[in-house]
């Protein structure tokens, strides 16, 4: 079933608009964002569909607006009203950010974004610790949400993004409802993710395992983690990502896919490249995104480097206990993706979840209702670790 109302499509034509929107309109369930203030976004970018600033500029308004009134707040001492407009602002800039090139006002934009973020976060969250995870010869930034209440190794959750996500996004809608649920969060910008790319210039990679275990090892290491009871989850792209991590470091007890991506992400890839020559507005990808990510010159070069971004010779690998999410609704990869990932995981112990439009969570990493997503998720963790 389609769903055609403007509240998912917020810009009827503009799917790259719209899709965008949404991402930000699914924060709306944790108070991230306020329906309100993206509805009067949405009414300005109408006024400038043609203006190639608009998008940036009119979320960027925005979220200086709120921001000010944030410092204002803080001033005052009225911490907790600061925390939740500097966090409804870092969402802003960041969606404002997500158009706008390589080069530094993508990085001014972003850095915006993150000084809001770690202002909201700390006043309204103090169980959030601010963490950066050894790998290489570098480091991976994250938040460790501690389970509230915990007096011993608690069971934890790491979770990685998709191509376009951060970590701030995966530790409110992820983390609050695990924490509830007793578990600990590690939410991680792996490779070629939020700030490891933007401010530490970490690109991408097939071999997902090195940072999945360079994750494993440092909650493994924490004094208020059951290191048997680790799960890893991932959503989007990350749908490569954690099913890989989980094939090949078999130490995590449970892995979940919030959101599959495309079976064959090559054929994807093809295709998006098509409609970003031929009508641009009808894909969520813009053109300078995948190469950015993977840290190679051009489109053509991210097609040929993401042959080796295949689950097909390593599902199999996977034994732990296994649960794939999607919508009936998902436009950026379809339920057969989802249904190929399912089939192909070696676990025993194996569960997919298809959301109709009935059910809600239908469209795209369950954007639309992610509320009703995460709680599944949540309640099979709870049941499986």
């Amino acid at each position: 079933m389609t769903t055609q109302g403007n509240w998912i499509d917020h810009f009827p034509g503009n799917f790259t608009w719209s899709n965008a929107t949404l991402v930000c309109k699914g924060m709306a369930p944790w108070g991230a964002v306020a329906l309100e203030e993206i509805d009067r976004i949405g009414e300005q970018l109408k006024a400038r569909a043609s203006d190639p600033d608009a998008w940036w500029q009119e979320w960027s308004a925005m979220a200086g607006r709120l921001e000010q009134t944030a410092d204002a707040a803080a001033a005052e001492g009225r911490h907790l009203t600061a925390g939740n407009y500097y966090i409804r602002a870092g969402n802003y800039y960041f969606t404002g950010e997500r158009m706008v090139p390589p080069g530094e006002q993508k990085i001014g934009i972003y850095r915006k974004a993150l000084r809001c973020f770690h202002a909201g976060l700390e006043r309204r969250y103090p169980n959030i610790e601010r963490v950066d995870v050894p790998y290489e010869s570098a480091a991976l930034p994250a938040y460790f949400m501690k389970a509230p209440g915990a007096s011993a190794r608690a069971p934890t959750v790491v979770v990685f993004d998709g191509l376009d996500n951060c970590k701030e996004m995966s530790v409110i809608f992820a983390g609050l409802e695990f924490a509830r649920r007793g578990f600990n969060t590690l939410a991680i910008d792996g490779p070629g993710q939020g700030e490891a790319l933007r401010l530490r210039k970490i690109h991408s990679r097939y071999d997902y395992e090195v940072a999945g275990t360079a994750a494993y090892e440092y909650v493994a290491s924490r004094p208020d983690v059951d290191a048997k009871r680790v799960a890893v989850m991932a959503y989007s792209f990350g749908g490569y990502y954690a099913p890989r991590i989980a094939a090949f470091e078999q130490r995590y007890a449970a892995c979940v896919v919030f959101g599959a991506v495309a079976w064959d992400i090559h054929a994807k890839q093809l295709e998006r490249r098509r409609l970003l020559e031929t009508d641009p507005k009808t894909t969520s990808q813009s053109p300078f995104q995948l190469p950015w990510v993977l840290g190679v010159r051009d489109m053509d070069e991210a097609i040929e480097t993401v042959k080796r971004f295949t689950l097909a010779d390593c599902a199999k690998q996977i034994t732990c206990p296994f649960l794939v999410t999607h919508g009936a609704n998902d436009r950026l990869a379809t339920p057969a993706d989802a249904e190929k990932l399912y089939a192909a995981v070696g676990s025993k112990n194996k569960t997919i979840k298809i959301f109709t439009a009935e059910e809600g969570a239908a469209e795209h990493c369950h954007v639309d209702n992610r509320q009703v997503g995460i709680d599944y998720v949540a309640d099979w963790i709870t049941a499986t670790l």
